[in-house]
């Protein structure tokens, strides 16, 4: 008699739920009295004070703040552009060709910024950087960016490759069967079934070079900071619920873009 068993699932387990709980209780309540204190009307982040937007306004005013966001988020945008044209490039010249000797260690090095810890990139980097300084007497934005970049390809690599590793070949098989160039099935056929992964991509490397902290902090020059290294100053001086405003700014931003990187690693399991 055979005894055949069902297939193993992680929610039948005794006492999943209860893990599950804990676990997202460990990870979100810590964010809590941040959101909840952004509101606070007084000037003490841990006494409650009454409700108001006050620190909200007063940030969306500062013209620190401002220029910080701003810097952000173009050094965000030309990073994480960069980065993923890039991851995508090499995306490409992993898994859309034969096996070559090499390939394993190109993949290895693509993600070594998550092996190696930041602060050592980091240090790496300045020291980098410093030389060409010296170089060059050039101290503008291209070397934050350089630096994000390098650290966000990886990345956008990771979903990029996962959706081509899941994509069936046969459509640009027979792309080349109808005389198509090396090009025109890129362009016509895997480049649009390869798009939810490049968007997710993006997307994630827009959301880790945002929120960076480590890096920016010991690659940038004088004036350049951006929104995270601005927010760790002012923790150095004086911390006001304005501190908690903008964090909360930001939690709702990455909250909004990890949503969507969902819904298209969705998209593209379906």
């Amino acid at each position: 008699m055979v005894i055949r068993r069902g297939a193993f699932v992680i929610k039948r387990m005794p006492g999943f739920t209860l893990v599950a709980l804990a676990c997202f209780f460990a990870l979100y309540m810590p964010l809590a009295p941040l959101v909840v204190y952004s509101f606070n009307e007084g000037n003490n982040i841990a006494l409650w004070e009454g409700l108001s937007l006050r620190w909200y306004r007063e940030a969306w005013d500062n013209e620190l703040v401002q220029s910080a966001a701003i810097r952000s988020l173009v050094v965000a945008t030309v990073a994480s552009v960069i980065a993923t044209v890039l991851a995508t490039m090499v995306a490409l010249g992993t898994t859309r060709t034969r096996p070559y000797r090499g390939q394993t260690t190109i993949y290895a090095l693509v993600n070594q910024p998550l092996i190696v810890p930041e602060i050592v990139t980091a240090v790496a980097l300045l020291i980098l950087f410093a030389m060409i300084k010296q170089a060059t007497d050039y101290h503008g934005y291209a070397y934050l960016i350089s630096a994000h970049t390098a650290f966000c390809i990886p990345f956008a690599y990771l979903p990029i490759r996962a959706r081509l590793e899941g994509m069936d070949r046969v459509l640009e098989t027979a792309a080349a069967d109808l005389y198509a160039t090396p090009w025109q099935a890129f362009k016509r056929v895997t480049l649009p079934l390869l798009l939810p992964g490049i968007f997710a991509g993006a997307m994630l490397a827009f959301v880790i070079s945002l929120d960076d902290v480590v890096i920016t902090e010991f690659v940038k020059s004088a004036g350049q900071d951006t929104l995270p290294t601005y927010m760790l100053g002012q923790l150095r001086r004086t911390i006001t619920p304005e501190i908690n405003a903008i964090s909360t700014v930001l939690l709702t931003v990455s909250v909004i873009m990890v949503t969507l990187i969902f819904f298209l690693s969705r998209k593209k399991a379906k």
